[in-house]
C-alpha cells in the first residue's frame, strides 16, 4: 500500500505521493487529498461511481482524477473512500469508486495543480509531489 506525506508550501497545500505501481499511486493521491479536505475515518463505502477519463498523459490523468473527486465531494456530496481500476494505463482511467455520504470539510482545496508536477518511476514504483490549489 502506497503511502503520503504533506510537504509545507508557502501558499497552498502539497502532498508527496508514493505507490507500488500506477493504481497504488493514483488511490493513495486520493486518499491524501481527503485527509487535507475531511476526517477519512468518516468516509464510508456506501455507493459506487463509474468514472471513464482520458487525457495525453500520465500527470495530466492524475490530475483530472484528482479534482473528479473534488467534483464529486463538492456538488454530489461523496466522499471518496476506495477504488477499483479496470483500466489504468498512462492515458486512460476506468474505475468504480466506492464511497458514500459527504461528511464535511475540515479545510478547503479547490483543486489539484500543475505546479511542478511529474510522477517518477523509482526502483520500488512511482514517486509524484502534488501541489493543492486553496
Amino acid at each position: 500500500m502506497g503511502q503520503w506525506q504533506t510537504l509545507d508550501h508557502t501558499a497552498d497545500l502539497a502532498l508527496r505521493v508514493w505507490g507500488a505501481d500506477l493504481e497504488d499511486l493514483f488511490i493513495t493521491a486520493a486518499q491524501g487529498l481527503m485527509s487535507l479536505i475531511t476526517d477519512p475515518t468518516r468516509l464510508r463505502a456506501e455507493q459506487t461511481r463509474t468514472l471513464e477519463l482520458t487525457a495525453p498523459d500520465v500527470e495530466t490523468l492524475l490530475v483530472d482524477w484528482l479534482n473528479e473527486l473534488l467534483y464529486l465531494s463538492e456538488c454530489h456530496h461523496f466522499g471518496f473512500a476506495g477504488a477499483t481500476f479496470h483500466t489504468l494505463n498512462e492515458t486512460t482511467l476506468q474505475a468504480k469508486v466506492q464511497g458514500g455520504p459527504w461528511p464535511g470539510y475540515t479545510s478547503y482545496v479547490k483543486a489539484a495543480t500543475f505546479h511542478n508536477l511529474a510522477i517518477h518511476r523509482t526502483t520500488s514504483g512511482y514517486e509524484t509531489e502534488l501541489v493543492f490549489d486553496t
